[in-house]
């Protein structure tokens, strides 16, 4: 008999409590169904509303609580909206999105994954057809790197404030970032083969993989953490030789993002410029309505990992029911299908049914504008 997994849930701020309200309830669909070894439980905080009650974020023991639990599922932070009430508590998002980084790092969640891929049903935003062909997988280092909050203000407020800003790489890091990206090139290939879809990237030399790995620096101008990742890159690349490989300046990569993202399989990129590639690729793969992402430690799971939608707190539509959940829903089957790696297939089955089901729902009714509850009945529908 498998193990209860345990999920804490935060909803937080603008659209974050619907969306998680659709993803609790399908939760419940599928334990019910399939008789899951799975509970949850919910938290008010990170919030707005936590802040406004007890003047902080979230508690000073939050990843104490935390961390006895085998996973996060996060709905938004930020504004909490609406848009039309200038009255509404509302905090810097260096204060409200502050939680997001102390969890990442609190609990060495050093892997942000965010597959691109556009699925039937999905809009379409480039014209060239050969954008359906879009499946890629952009893979951030999400411990370190411009996001290490080092730093600080002089004299702040005054004509002469000086801002400093540090930036942090260290070799263990950089290593083991880009190995995973290698690993999860080849388990790509796998499943394309399997799948009978596969693909074919040519290397340097002219031979031909099945597999590829980009990874993206600015190592012309950031030198010395580009040299280390390009001399790291290389030196593991020689680990794997089934894998293609190439390098792109973040710049050029953002126009071959658009250019041409067919031709990407995994990309392997810093924490800030991850950051900024990953939600333009979501655009790419229709929007970032639909697009899930995944904060992972992969070498503990004794520390819960972290699951949010790519998408923020909307705070535009925030309390209307008109927020989608097509994206938290596709990230709740990526935290049961991550659940499931220790060999639970019920919870594995749980994954591909939640998929499929919101895939569906995608697929048939993509452009249409529903409410909120009603996409989540229809991909309840679907699951029985």
């Amino acid at each position: 008999m498998s193990t209860t997994k345990r999920i804490a849930i935060t909803p937080g701020d603008g659209i974050g409590p619907e969306v998680i309200d659709q993803a609790i309830a399908c939760l419940q669909h599928l334990r019910d169904q399939l008789l899951l070894n799975l509970e949850w439980e919910t938290f008010d905080w990170p919030s707005h509303r936590w802040h406004e009650k007890h003047g902080e974020v979230m508690p000073v023991n939050a990843l104490d609580q935390l961390r006895s639990f085998d996973a996060i599922l996060l709905g938004a932070l930020g504004d909490p909206g609406p848009l039309s009430d200038p009255t509404r508590h509302l905090l810097p998002d260096s204060v409200s999105l502050a939680p997001l980084l102390q969890m990442r790092k609190g609990f060495d969640q050093w892997v942000c994954e965010r597959p691109a891929r556009l699925l039937p049903g999905a809009r379409q935003f480039l014209a060239d057809d050969r954008a359906k062909a879009i499946d890629m997988l952009v893979i951030r280092e999400n411990s370190e790197g411009e996001y290490v909050a080092q730093g600080g203000r002089l004299r702040p407020g005054s004509p002469d404030e000086v801002a400093t800003q540090m930036e942090v790489f260290t070799r263990r890091a950089t290593d083991r970032i880009i190995r995973y990206g290698f690993e999860q090139a080849r388990a790509r290939a796998t499943t394309r083969s399997h799948d009978g879809k596969p693909r074919q990237f040519t290397t340097l030399d002219g031979r031909t993989c099945e597999s590829q790995v980009c990874l993206v620096t600015k190592r012309n101008a950031l030198r010395y953490w580009g040299d280390m990742y390009t001399e790291a890159f290389a030196a593991i690349a020689a680990e794997y030789p089934d894998v293609a490989t190439h390098h792109e300046l973040v710049d050029a990569a953002c126009m071959k993002f658009v250019q041409c993202p067919w031709n990407f399989d995994v990309v392997v990129a810093s924490n800030l410029q991850g950051d900024i590639l990953t939600d333009l690729a979501a655009v790419l793969s229709g929007g970032m309505g639909v697009a899930p992402s995944c904060n992972l430690n992969p070498d503990d799971r004794s520390m819960p990992s972290m699951f949010e939608p790519t998408h923020g707190s909307a705070p535009d539509i925030a309390g209307q029911g008109l927020a989608d959940p097509t994206a938290m829903l596709f990230t709740t089957a990526r935290m049961l299908q991550w659940l499931a790696d220790d060999g639970d297939e019920m919870l594995q089955q749980a994954a591909d049914i939640l998929y499929n089901a919101v895939a569906a729902d995608l697929a048939a009714h993509g452009g249409e504008r529903r409410k909120g509850a009603e996409i989540g009945q229809a991909v309840r529908l679907r699951m029985k």
